[in-house]
């Protein structure tokens, strides 16, 4: 009999094209919402990434309808700020569990 690890779960994978077209994997590390904002965000890392010392993190707004997911770039950086400082938090608060 297998044993289920504790909130293992499959990873979401989504592909986002490059400049040139080419879909590239990306792994869904987090979504969440800002507080007092109607905007869902994303936080995706490459799946192949050429750095293997360190995973770069991208925020995208996202909407989804039905089984289509439509991505935006955050370019103002007043909400860029507010996403980096919801993203650290909620990644704050993971580690906190993960420790207790």
């Amino acid at each position: 009999m297998a044993k289920e690890e504790k909130g293992f779960e499959e990873p979401e994978i989504i592909y986002i094209p490059d400049e040139e077209g080419n879909e590239e994997e990306f792994e869904v590390i987090m979504k969440f919402e800002v507080d007092g904002s109607e905007h869902k965000y994303m936080m995706v890392v490459p799946l192949e990434s050429d750095n293997e010392e360190e995973d770069e993190v991208y925020a995208f707004r996202y909407e989804e309808e039905g089984d289509d997911l439509k991505l935006y770039t955050i370019e103002d950086e007043e909400e860029w700020s507010i996403v980096e400082e919801t993203f650290n938090t909620l990644l704050g608060e993971l580690d906190e569990s993960d420790n207790d």
